[in-house]
């Protein structure tokens, strides 16, 4: 399936819409489509030295994975139990198999810069599963070479491919804080280069995180709308247990605004303002596992925290 080219609208959104992933794929697909999480056994150069050690300061890959999704299984395993997990309800149903953990572009820095074939062999066993019909493919701005993408194109050409992008911030400042590794002038030129080649392209933000205010956060809509991206992916900052940010949050806690639900919402609203209405807003928030979050206690499911937020645009209509 070759890939559309993603061109700005040049016009600011509607305040009182948006264009969610559900919508994004019922206009691409003429059946129900599922993503399945997979952890495909990737690291990141930000752990393994390549980069840093340590990783992110906010990171516990424990906040995304499923109960099918652990690296010691097999692409094929983890999508067989996803899929039975899933087509009990809807038995018709076709997949993207999603490759979430870590960096699923980096094999590791023993593997040659110029050597995509390991990656290449973990995306194309998950194509040539039955009912799989695309990828989703998370990884880090820095971690996209150009002959990488060349391959990825050609997969671009028969198969639903969306490159996801974890840029979490626009401002270096930030993300030399959090020990991200990579600058925004990094993720812009791999967001470009991917759309150059028309593949569909994403975009993962974190809302709140410390030294950043509203203004701030608000800025990072206005950068990410002169880019050629499809979605749009943003959460609250999470502070897991046991990672170095929580750590920090303990032992200074003025250094963080803890969002209120309402106070969050409204942020929401604000930066997808400044977004062309052709992006797609897939979520507004995240949801780790209780036993790991020690902050935000909002107690709500990201289904319905959307629903509050679609609450609060029908009153405005009213």
């Amino acid at each position: 399936m070759a890939q559309q080219e993603n061109v700005i609208a040049g016009r600011i959104r509607n305040p009182l819409k948006w264009r969610d992933f559900g919508d994004f794929l019922k206009g691409i697909f003429p059946f129900k489509v599922q993503k399945i999480s997979i952890n495909a056994g990737f690291t990141c150069p930000n752990r393994d030295g390549s980069k840093g050690v340590g990783g992110c300061t906010y990171c516990n890959n424990q906040t995304f994975s499923p109960h099918y999704a652990a690296d010691e299984k097999s692409v094929s395993q983890q999508l067989d139990e996803g899929i039975a997990f899933f087509s009990y309800k809807y038995p018709q149903m076709k997949y993207i198999a999603y490759f979430q953990a870590y960096t699923n572009t980096y094999m590791g820095a023993n593997v040659g810069v110029q050597n995509f074939e390991p990656l290449q062999d973990k995306y194309l066993e998950a194509l040539n599963h039955p009912g799989v019909v695309g990828l989703i493919i998370g990884t880090r701005p820095d971690c996209m070479p150009d002959g990488l993408l060349d391959e990825l194109e050609k997969m671009s050409k028969t198969h639903f491919l969306l490159i996801e992008y974890g840029v979490e911030s626009t401002d270096n400042q930030t993300l030399a804080s959090i020990n991200r590794g990579h600058t925004y002038e990094e993720a812009v030129d791999a967001i470009q280069r991917t759309a150059a080649r028309g593949i569909y392209c994403g975009v993962h933000l974190i809302l709140g995180l410390p030294g950043e205010d509203r203004e701030k956060i608000l800025s990072h809509a206005d950068k990410i709308a002169q880019l050629p991206v499809t979605t749009v992916k943003l959460h609250q900052l999470q502070l897991i247990r046991g990672t170095k940010m929580a750590k920090q949050y303990i032992a200074h806690p003025g250094q963080f605004h803890r969002y209120e639900v309402d106070e969050y919402i409204d942020l929401c609203l604000d930066f997808i303002k400044r977004l062309p209405e052709s992006f797609v807003i897939e979520r507004f928030v995240s949801q780790s596992p209780k036993e790991l979050l020690l902050l935000p206690g909002w107690g709500l499911k990201n289904y319905e925290f959307t629903a509050r937020v679609q609450k609060r645009l029908n009153c405005a209509l009213k």
